[in-house]
C-alpha cells in the first residue's frame, strides 16, 4: 500500500523535475566557476528531459517515467559575445540561478505535503 502512494504519477514527476532542478543547478555553478575560462561552453540540463517527460506524462507512462534521467549537454544555442570563445553570460546565469532555486522551493515543498499527509495518516498528527 505505501509502496503505491510511492507511485502516483504527480509524485514520480515532482521527483523527476527535483533531480532536474539539482542538476541545473550543478550545471549553472560550473558555468559560474569558469565565466572568464577561455573557450569555455555553457553547460545546461539536455533539452530533450522536459519533452520526455513531458511525453511520459501525457502518456501515463510509469515506466517510462521511472527510466528518465536528466543529464548536463553543452547549451548549442549559448554564442560568444567576446572574442576569446566563452559562452557564459554572467547576469543570465545568475538569473537562471534565481529561477532554478525557486523551482527547487516549489518542488521541495510537493514533495514534502506528500510526506506529510503520510505522517499524518500513520501518526494522527502533524
Amino acid at each position: 500500500m505505501i509502496q503505491s502512494l510511492f507511485n502516483q504519477t504527480n509524485y514520480v514527476a515532482t521527483k523527476k523535475l527535483l533531480d532536474a532542478t539539482v542538476l541545473r543547478h550543478e550545471a549553472i555553478s560550473s558555468n559560474l566557476a569558469n565565466v572568464e575560462t577561455p573557450a569555455y561552453k555553457r553547460v545546461d540540463v539536455a533539452q530533450n528531459f522536459q519533452t520526455e517527460l513531458s511525453l511520459a506524462l501525457n502518456s501515463n507512462d510509469m515506466t517510462r517515467m521511472g527510466m528518465l534521467r536528466p543529464t548536463v549537454s553543452q547549451d548549442l544555442t549559448a554564442i560568444s559575445s567576446n572574442r576569446d570563445g566563452n559562452t557564459v553570460k554572467l547576469e543570465q546565469e545568475m538569473l537562471e540561478m534565481n529561477q532554478n532555486t525557486v523551482a527547487h522551493t516549489l518542488e521541495t515543498q510537493l514533495v514534502s505535503g506528500s510526506l506529510l499527509k503520510l505522517r499524518l495518516a500513520i501518526t494522527g498528527r502533524a
